[in-house]
């Protein structure tokens, strides 16, 4: 089966994975992967990739099967062009965001959020994200974005307000000021004003988006400890609300749980016989118990 990434074979670069061409189908996402790098592409370009037709549901099923299967080490996120995904989809009209049951409404809009995926997610914001398609990418642990599109959480010009976490990541990323005027706004901004603030670190050329992104997965896929990077993962998007001796103590324990495995040994010798990484932990089997026990038995010490 063809891959979708448009990546040079070479068999030997990830010489302890076998290699994966796994496609799935969706109605409004793409997922394929390819040496270890999962590309899931929101793909409904006649609405420029509009949120809705169960593409969160989707979604979530993606994100739950790239954390679960150890053939994919990074994910990319990315849109169908000529969007990244323009927001909510408004072919409701005025009904697009009336009451819904409460049993069944989450502003969480994708059920398996990135952030729960143990491996690196990269946003490809190949072009606009509007509203949901915004803080989407404010989920995923690092983004690359193009410099003429637009992007924006305009939900309070809609009636509404910002969704997917956004209240909780974007301080996180920008801080509380630029958090305020990206939230309470509603302005747009374009990819240049997104680095100023530090939504992201770097800004190219539409086009330049997807590829770049693929570059630094595929480096991250042959050369990172998969579990390392799982652990780490886990850990930085935990540290908000901890402090200094608790985090120590949560990478103490961690390391402990770390240096145990084989990995630790094949990452220094590899590196000094100056080969590729024979990488043999797994995210899926080989994870700690989260907290580590070491953190349960000294909280709130």
């Amino acid at each position: 089966m063809g891959s979708s990434l448009g990546a040079v074979d070479d068999s030997s670069r990830l010489p302890d994975l076998q290699r994966s061409f796994l496609e799935v189908t969706y109605r409004t996402i793409r997922f394929a992967v390819d040496d270890g790098v999962a590309v899931i592409t929101l793909d409904r370009p006649e609405v420029r990739n509009a949120f809705g037709q169960g593409m969160g549901e989707e979604l979530g099923d993606a994100f739950g099967r790239c954390d679960e299967d150890d053939a994919v080490r990074v994910v990319v996120l990315t849109g169908a062009p000529p969007a990244f995904c323009a927001g909510a989809d408004l072919s409701a009209g005025g009904e697009t965001f009336v009451k819904r049951d409460d049993a069944s409404f989450s502003a969480a809009a994708v059920p398996r959020a990135p952030w729960e995926v143990r491996k690196l997610v990269i946003a490809a914001v190949n072009g606009h994200a509007i509203g949901v398609g915004f803080t989407l990418t404010l989920q995923c642990d690092i983004r690359i974005m193009a410099d003429d599109a637009q992007y924006g959480i305009v939900q309070v010009r809609r009636g509404v307000m910002g969704d997917g976490y956004a209240h909780w990541t974007l301080p996180r990323i920008v801080g509380q000021s630029a958090a305020a005027e990206i939230l309470l706004t509603g302005r747009s901004f374009d990819g240049h004003a997104m680095r100023e603030m530090g939504v992201c670190r770097q800004v190219l050329p539409n086009a330049e988006v997807l590829p770049a992104a693929l570059e630094m997965a595929r480096d991250v896929a042959s050369n990172a400890a998969p579990l390392s990077v799982a652990v780490s993962k886990q850990l930085l998007w935990d540290t908000w609300g901890h402090s200094r001796p608790q985090i120590e103590r949560l990478e103490t324990a961690l390391h402990h749980h770390l240096m145990a495995h084989p990995d630790a040994r094949e990452g220094v010798m590899a590196f000094l016989e100056h080969r590729q990484a024979q990488w043999q932990g797994s995210p899926s089997t080989q994870f700690p118990v989260w907290p580590p026990t070491a953190w349960t038995r000294h909280e709130g010490q």
